[in-house]
């Protein structure tokens, strides 16, 4: 295959270095086929270490990032996702300049982590707002990262549960895999905000919320098969499905408990999350409105109801529609 590179220059996951047999291996910072990089290069070729980085490199707009006002509004969740990539930005982009990121350079990095989509386009995403955050301070008069594509994921869509193997599960089901199940499907929240639930958070036949993943805060009134099974469920900590002597459920174990039950009624295609798309679901079929469904699922666009409700409410409406025939 012929390379794109000139000798001894090699691009590992999107990064450049200089590699050559009895020389000091050296990260490049400019782009290929400019006039910076052939100066660079040449000087590597004659032995020459690179110049020390100035001051605006990606280390520190990532340190100074995280001091920003931008960064503390983050949800815990969200933090957490970023930090993952802001990592991965000092560890191979951390001494390059600031300025010189071209719209490129961040595709080329995008594909190199292609064999993890949801990262790689996290990568996108994170290096966007760190290109923001430097036009904010004074680092760049331009952001190439906008308008740089997502990648699409070859995984199956999530399914939505349906009305049988929801059935199923519940009468194969018992003790705390049932609460979990019950709880993700009759409040339509997510996993991580359904295993912090407490006693405490309990008000008025519902319970209220407070979206780790972007801080919404809701109260979500219990369905009725919920508001049976809790009734019904001892209190044996400070969280609705503590076990043992109170210890809260992690995140592992519940996928354990619903997993076992799932393999039993063959609903393996169907995850803890798809039950978030089956409440949503569900209410788009019984003729809810965008605005109502959001009040369940603390959704923040109408777009993201359409993604999780879309074809529910295309069937519901479809027999509407047919109706009108008869």
């Amino acid at each position: 295959m012929k390379r794109d590179l000139p000798a001894h220059v090699y691009d590992k996951k999107g990064i450049l270095y200089f590699q050559r047999r009895g020389y000091k291996s050296a990260r490049i910072a400019s782009r290929p086929g400019s006039k910076e990089f052939a100066l660079e290069y040449a000087a590597l070729l004659n032995g020459a270490q690179p110049a020390p980085p100035s001051g605006k490199t990606f280390s520190s707009l990532v340190t100074s990032y995280e001091r920003s006002q931008r960064y503390r509004n983050l949800a815990p969740r969200t933090a957490r996702d970023y930090d993952k990539v802001l990592a991965w930005v000092r560890k191979k982009l951390g001494p390059l300049p600031v300025d010189r990121m071209r719209r490129k350079d961040l595709i080329r990095a995008r594909d190199a982590n292609a064999e993890a989509v949801r990262f790689a386009n996290y990568i996108v995403q994170v290096v966007r707002i760190l290109l923001e955050h430097a036009i904010d301070i004074g680092w760049r008069d331009d952001n190439p990262a906008k308008g740089v594509s997502l990648l699409k994921s070859e995984t199956p869509a999530r399914q939505s549960w349906p009305p049988e193997k929801i059935d199923a599960f519940r009468e194969h089901a018992g003790g705390r895999a049932l609460l979990i199940f019950e709880l993700c499907l009759g409040t339509g929240q997510r996993i991580g905000d359904v295993l912090k639930m407490r006693w405490s958070d309990i008000e008025s036949d519902g319970i209220n919320v407070t979206q780790g993943k972007t801080g919404t805060v809701l109260w979500v009134p219990f369905t009725a098969p919920l508001s049976t099974l809790i009734s019904k469920t001892p209190k044996v900590g400070p969280t609705i499905c503590a076990w043992g002597r109170g210890k809260p459920s992690s995140y592992r174990s519940a996928h354990e408990l619903v997993m076992n039950v799932r393999k039993q009624i063959g609903a393996e295609t169907y995850d803890l999350h798809g039950l978030r798309y089956a409440a949503a679901a569900e209410l788009a079929s019984l003729g809810c409105s965008d605005e109502l469904i959001m009040a369940v699922t603390g959704h923040q666009t109408r777009a993201m109801v359409a993604r999780y409700a879309g074809s529910a409410r295309q069937v519901s409406r479809a027999k509407e529609a047919q109706k009108l025939r008869k």
